[in-house]
């Protein structure tokens, strides 16, 4: 089976975007793998597949394939590159998409200076949403994991977050600490794990695990969740610069009961043909 497919990237954080065939058979979790390796194959965090629109009023439904070949529900910088091919190719009116997900459905709209900003849907703290093993909904957690005691924040933006206040994000024993919360049975269907420096009440620097991965360059949902979890516990002001390994995201706020924007880049490497 040979399959068009768009390399792109929010930040670092790189995707293949494609359209399978209708009377294709799905890749099995061995042939994403095998995609997915950066020596062997085309490489990339995440593989985004559009498909036709599932629900009245949006543009697209996409699947999101992790580098394992695993399947999650969400993906920030995955959202705004969906939304900028597509806007690329002469879809979404006035710029605005929606873009529809096994996370929900997300509004998307593309600046005019190429950046595209997303609407996440409204954060999601209780353990349920996750879901995370806890008996009752908290601002912060005490966990063990790692052969350490860890104070945690925990939210679901369409995916599950976990996120740890550190001193310094350079420091901070992300692949070590991320891999045992991610394995832990308190996650029973994993976590993403972020390490947060808040550097004032409107910048933080941040590193992500995410699931299926490991630690990205960038990490959009992983940025919201580290902004409106500082901001829960008053750290942060409801407009936040997220500094990434890759670059700069910006997270709009404003509390409980409203929605998180993602702004940031997305960008095309090139286009391509592969066999399966």
């Amino acid at each position: 089976m040979r399959i068009d497919f768009t390399k792109m990237h929010g930040l670092g954080n790189d995707f293949i975007v494609l359209e399978l065939p209708a009377d294709a058979r799905w890749p099995s979790r061995e042939q994403w793998r095998a995609l997915a390796d950066r020596h062997t194959g085309i490489g990339f965090d995440q593989a985004l597949v559009l498909l036709p629109p599932r629900a009245s009023g949006t543009d697209v439904f996409y699947r999101i394939i992790n580098a394992d070949g695993s399947e999650v529900e969400q993906c920030g910088n995955g959202a705004r590159c969906v939304a900028a091919l597509l806007h690329r190719r002469g879809r979404g009116e006035d710029r605005t998409l929606m873009l529809d997900s096994a996370g929900g459905v997300v509004r998307a709209r593309v600046l005019a200076d190429g950046r595209v900003c997303v609407d996440m849907g409204v954060p999601n703290f209780d353990p349920a949403a996750l879901p995370f093993d806890a008996p009752v909904q908290s601002p912060t957690y005490t966990i063990t994991a790692a052969g350490e005691t860890l104070e945690i924040g925990a939210v679901s933006i369409g995916n599950p977050h976990a996120v740890l206040r550190v001193e310094a994000v350079e420091s901070a024993a992300v692949n070590r600490i991320g891999s045992a919360l991610q394995s832990s049975p308190h996650f029973p269907r994993q976590v993403n794990v972020g390490f947060m420096q808040v550097v004032d009440a409107g910048r933080v620097r941040l590193r992500v695990y995410e699931r299926g991965v490991g630690e990205t360059l960038a990490c959009g949902t992983g940025a919201c969740a580290a902004a409106v979890i500082g901001r829960n516990l008053g750290w942060l002001g409801p407009d936040v610069e997220v500094r990434v390994p890759g670059g700069v995201l910006s997270v709009h706020w404003d509390g409980p009961g409203q929605p998180v924007w993602l702004t940031g880049p997305a960008q095309q490497a090139f286009e391509g043909r592969v066999e399966i």
